[in-house]
């Protein structure tokens, strides 16, 4: 029901979803830029449009008594930031566990401005040998923007090339790490 209610506020709101849609068992996709609260609720009608259950992680201060079984219905998995874990390892473990399952992670980690992306996703997908799916929220022309499945290979800098050249292309928010890429051709990590 939820999912139909996504779906259809999806197509009203005048979304559109272009690019392949995977046919990848297992994926990380990666959303950028994270820009404003909206982002949720475009991110749940994107799920029931491409019939893919896409899981999201999000800071666990969210997933208080009163709306956590909310998050977790939605397909929330809490982070806890304050507490010294290997996040990495876990999630890891927790697409070897599986034998289909899709995460989105916002490698901004905010919706403030950032200088540079978080690095987990990528430890992630390599460890996990599973792709990236780079998933551009374009708000002026209403687009989600999906890419081919993108495994990486270990040479952050060289694998982050096409990554930074996909959102370059998405309109809208430019956040100082890819505006400075766009300058400068420098991959920070």
């Amino acid at each position: 029901m939820l999912g139909a209610i996504a779906r259809w506020l999806f197509k009203v709101w005048g979304w559109r979803i272009v690019g392949p849609v995977p046919t990848v068992p297992k994926a990380i996709w990666v959303v950028a830029p994270h820009s404003t609260n909206w982002d949720f609720p475009i991110g749940l009608g994107i799920r029931p449009t491409i019939h893919i259950w896409i899981q999201y992680l999000a800071k666990s201060s969210l997933f208080k008594w009163y709306s956590g079984w909310l998050f977790r219905a939605l397909g929330g998995k809490p982070v806890y930031r304050d507490k010294s874990n290997n996040l990495v390892d876990a999630i890891v473990n927790v697409f070897n566990e599986n034998e289909t399952l899709h995460i989105c992670i916002t490698p901004e980690g905010t919706r403030a401005n950032v200088s540079k992306l978080k690095t987990g996703f990528y430890y992630i997908a390599l460890k996990a040998g599973v792709p990236l799916i780079l998933t551009g929220f374009d708000w002026p022309r209403k687009l989600v923007i999906l890419s081919e499945p993108m495994y990486v290979t270990g040479d952050y800098e060289r694998d982050m090339v096409p990554f930074y050249e996909f959102f370059s292309q998405v309109q809208g928010v430019k956040k100082d790490w890819l505006v400075n890429w766009e300058k400068t051709g420098v991959i920070t990590a």
